[in-house]
Parts: C-alpha cells; sequence; structure tokens
C-alpha cells in the first residue's frame, strides 16, 4: 500500500499497479478504463507517492503475474542484475533526479540498460515533465546504419509517410516526391497501408523501391503490415528494407496484435546473420 498527503487530504493506494495507474497524465482511454486519477490532486499525490518507491520494490512486484504473463517472464528472466546494481539503491524519484544530472553518459545509460525494466522507465516518465524528458533522451546514443546513418549528434532525421486512403500508387508517389523536395524522408519512407492485402502491400513495396532506386535515394523503406504478411512477401522475394510490428507491454494485449513471442523469435531468427 502507498499513500501521500496533498493539503488536508491523505491519498491511498492499493498496490504498484494502481499507483502506477493514478500517476499517469490525463488520458482519456484510462479514464474509460476507469483507471485514471479522479482528479489532479489525486494524480499529483500518486506521483509523490510513486517517486518514493524503491526500485528494487518496482523489481519485486511486476504489474502483470510472472505465472500468467509471458511478457512479464521475458522481463523478469532477461534482467541483467549487474547491470541493476548500480541504481539498485535508488528511488523512482531518486534515478529521475540522477537521469537529469551531469553523471550520465551515453555508455553509462547504454551498460545500464539492461538493467531499467519497463516498469522502472514508465515510473520514471510518470513523475517527469517534457523537459525532463528531453532533457534525459539527450543524454542517450542510439547510432543505427542501413542505406544512411542515423542517429549521429547534432542531426535530425524525419520519416515520410505518404499515406493515401485507397492505397493508390501514383498518388502515393507524388506525395513522396512532394516530400523529398521538403527534405523529409532520410529516416524512413514508411506507408501504413489501409489494407493488410498481400497482394497490395507486395506492389507498394516494389513501387517504394522503384521511386528509391530511380532517384537513388539515400534511405529505406517499410510498408507497415503486419509482420506475418510482411514475412511472406520476404519468402516471396519482394524488397523488403524494414519489417514493423506494433508490440505491447502485455500477454493479452500481443494476442490483440494477432502475435505472441514466439512468432517475434520466429522473425528474429529469419533475419539472424550467420
Amino acid at each position: 500500500m502507498y499513500s501521500a498527503t496533498i493539503a488536508s487530504s491523505r491519498y491511498v493506494f492499493a498496490d504498484l499497479k494502481t499507483l502506477l495507474a493514478k500517476a499517469s497524465p490525463a488520458r482519456s482511454g484510462d479514464q474509460l478504463a476507469g483507471v485514471a486519477a479522479a482528479s489532479g490532486e489525486e494524480r499529483v499525490a500518486a506521483q509523490y507517492a510513486l517517486a518514493d518507491v524503491a526500485l528494487a520494490s518496482v523489481l519485486e512486484q511486476p504489474v502483470i503475474p510472472y505465472e500468467s504473463d509471458e511478457v512479464t517472464r521475458l522481463i523478469v528472466d532477461s534482467h541483467d542484475r549487474a547491470a541493476f546494481a548500480p541504481i539498485a539503491h535508488l528511488t523512482v524519484g531518486g534515478l529521475r533526479d540522477w537521469l537529469l544530472s551531469d553523471a550520465p553518459t551515453a555508455e553509462r545509460l547504454a551498460a545500464l540498460a539492461r538493467g531499467i525494466t519497463p516498469e522502472m522507465s514508465a515510473a520514471v516518465a510518470k513523475i517527469s515533465g517534457l523537459k525532463d524528458l528531453m532533457v534525459m533522451a539527450a543524454k542517450c546514443s542510439v547510432v543505427t546504419r542501413f542505406r544512411d546513418t542515423i542517429g549521429l549528434p547534432g542531426r535530425l532525421s524525419v520519416r515520410l509517410q505518404p499515406n493515401h486512403p485507397t492505397d493508390d500508387l501514383r498518388a502515393i508517389a507524388a506525395s513522396i516526391l512532394d516530400g523529398l523536395l521538403l527534405g523529409a524522408g532520410d529516416a524512413v519512407i514508411g506507408i501504413n497501408p489501409a489494407t493488410d492485402s498481400t497482394e497490395r502491400a507486395h506492389a507498394l513495396l516494389a513501387m517504394l523501391d522503384e521511386v528509391r532506386a530511380k532517384l537513388d535515394i539515400p534511405t529505406q523503406t517499410c510498408v507497415l503490415a503486419h509482420v506475418t504478411t510482411t514475412l511472406a512477401l520476404i519468402a516471396k522475394g519482394a524488397p523488403v528494407d524494414l519489417v514493423f510490428q506494433s508490440i505491447a507491454g502485455s500477454e493479452a494485449a500481443n494476442k490483440s496484435f494477432g502475435i505472441d513471442l514466439a512468432l517475434l523469435a520466429e522473425e528474429a531468427l529469419f533475419f539472424e546473420v550467420p
């Protein structure tokens, strides 16, 4: 049980799951689900209480029980205790303060990554302002390379997303050209298809690859179809640069996306470099 007092009102939160939900910024989805704070004051109380929670306590209290959720089991089983050790003595608020200090470097944060669970990250985010999160993110370094390099200091890359309500190829190609003229698309040219048709996704991939190759654009392309659709297209020899798939933090939510850890592991094996 967790609690905090604001003025003359004392707020009590039954468990960590409730505390995390109440500490979240106001969202209509949380309100519809009945898990949001009833007032701004209760939200602030939850954030105060959350700041005082020890990270070790967060680690020992999975929001979804280990026995009933494969994502929880993956998080717990892959947690790196050695990586966690340097911050194991901190509270959620203490980790926030440390992240905002001059101490974290890109190297230290990379070494720490496998010791921080999603619940810890979420907890810190819930007690941080937008400027806080920007300062923290600026300390991280994530550099990726394919046809170009993304993530170098002082560089900004932009995704070009030329969606069309009927996936009309000519209209999408025109939108791509318009976006390129504005300097967008060096991160990726990615399309959310109107349907998950394998044939339509294949046509979109072929068109994207043709435009990229004809204009010699140093970028990568993606059609954000379901992972099973994209894997089937790869098997047929379609020109796939990037595979997209929405994932969630629980087994039940992933099932609503039509995926599970076994499918994602199969995908990883599919792309494993010998």
